[in-house]
């Protein structure tokens, strides 16, 4: 019910900016064109803030940062390279971007104020904690406006059909069958938990505000902190592969966003991926949100 009710705010939002767009003032408008690229970085830095929070909120982190590290980093990968080789088989022109110095360039430009961006918010998380400082911040409401912006923006973007095809499905398939393959070689690598257990960690998909709840609710309090921490370390490394590889592979550093694809790094989608690869994040997101809560229960009752 809850990843419904996230659903139909981001639709709302992203609906308002789509269709109050051309009847927005030119001035309003060249305002949040050029207001939009400094929203991922806002972005980072919420979700580093958050990060750290949630750290300094554990019983006895360093416990369970390793686990949480491992399954985090593992499912990423497997699925970026499971939708890598997907698309490689069914549609190879479709599998890379452009080669270019400038994009290059470029994209190691958006890494450094990515890891700014991330550094200032973890460090802000922690003074504040430090001080005791009692900050009421919800950065989905940011999001939200972000999305807004968004929709905008694609009021005047033009799309080919391409992306309405079957083989999008490719890239919320390829984050599933990817981090259960992770799931099963973490399992190896892991001792005290059980193979469900594990593959029902996989299947957070980054979204750490619904996996950390709904652990502690179906199992137990320590997997509740493992399930938050890994999909918060998800959304990181998914961030970093956007930066990194997202220029060059699109749909794979989509795919290993999960979830996230179609809120928090949506912006990285568009600044590092192109806007014509919005509409593939919103979907893949959007599936992987519905079934991510569907999938953690199920295997957790196995």
């Amino acid at each position: 019910m809850q990843s419904l009710i996230l659903i139909v705010q981001i639709f709302i939002a992203i609906g308002l900016g789509y269709f109050i767009a051309p009847h927005l003032k030119q001035t309003l408008r060249q305002f949040i064109f050029k207001t939009l690229p400094y929203f991922s970085y806002l972005l980072l830095i919420s979700v580093a803030f958050e990060f750290a929070q949630a750290l300094t909120h554990l019983e006895h982190p360093e416990r369970i940062l390793p686990t949480a590290l491992l399954i985090a980093a593992s499912t990423s990968i497997a699925s970026f390279f499971v939708c890598l080789i997907a698309y490689k088989l069914l549609d190879k022109d479709s599998v890379q971007g452009t080669i270019s110095l400038h994009l290059f360039l470029n994209a190691l430009k958006n890494i450094s104020y990515a890891f700014i961006a991330l550094g200032f918010g973890a460090t802000l998380g922690f003074i504040v904690h430090h001080f005791q400082i009692n900050v009421l911040f919800n950065s989905w409401y940011l999001l939200l406006v972000f999305i807004g912006f968004i929709g905008v923006e694609l009021a005047y973007t033009h799309f080919d059909r391409t992306w309405l095809s079957w083989k999008i499905l490719v890239v919320p398939l390829a984050s599933i069958f990817g981090s259960l393959i992770a799931a099963f070689f973490c399992f190896m690598l892991l001792t005290g938990y059980s193979l469900n257990e594990v593959i029902a960690l996989s299947q957070g998909y980054g979204w750490y505000s619904m996996s950390g709840i709904l652990f502690t609710k179906l199992h137990s309090t320590e997997l509740g902190g493992i399930a938050l921490l890994t999909d918060l370390f998800r959304e990181i490394f998914a961030i970093l592969l956007m930066y990194c590889l997202g220029w060059r592979f699109p749909r794979s550093a989509i795919s290993s966003a999960g979830a996230t694809s179609m809120d928090v790094t949506l912006a990285m989608v568009k600044q590092s991926c192109g806007t014509h690869y919005v509409p593939h994040a919103m979907m893949s997101g959007i599936i992987l949100s519905l079934l991510a809560p569907l999938l953690i229960s199920f295997f957790l009752m196995l």
